[in-house]
């Protein structure tokens, strides 16, 4: 699942920065799609890495904060490309804040709410292989101590 789009993007740089961010061969006028998908795809994929485990993947529904964490990740993506540009300090910021973020999101200090302010429930936080039968610390083993 991709959490935000190129337009996300471009709503939140200027066209014309996100032309100069993807257009590698300075032979078009516009945003190079190619480039983008790719760094949308990297924050998708980083953003599930912090999830799996802690919910059931894919998600099937959209959640504004992860396409907010999305969008830094993205821009971030698109700046470290450029290996002459120096980074502005506030896509650094956002960068190291959306990992923050999705650090507590997996740790379950903040949960993820939709849009119509649902909670989503964690789906894997408990799973395990083992009954009851071969637990090693079993409930009552565990209530000696």
């Amino acid at each position: 699942m991709v959490y935000c789009t190129t337009e996300d993007i471009e709503t939140q740089l200027s066209t014309a920065t996100l032309v100069q961010l993807t257009n590698d061969s300075g032979l078009q006028d516009g945003i190079d799609n190619a480039v983008c998908e790719e760094a949308l795809i990297y924050s998708s994929t980083l953003i599930d890495g912090y999830l799996r485990g802690k919910y059931n993947l894919p998600l099937n529904t959209h959640f504004p904060l992860l396409r907010v964490i999305a969008i830094d990740l993205s821009i971030y993506r698109l700046f470290s490309r450029r290996i002459h540009t120096e980074i502005p300090e506030v896509i650094i910021e956002n960068y190291k804040n959306a990992l923050k973020t999705l650090e507590q999101i997996k740790k379950g200090v903040i949960t993820l709410e939709t849009e119509d302010n649902t909670q989503l429930t964690s789906g894997g936080e408990y799973r395990t292989n083992k009954t009851n039968a071969d637990r090693l610390f079993n409930k009552r083993k565990m209530n000696e101590y």
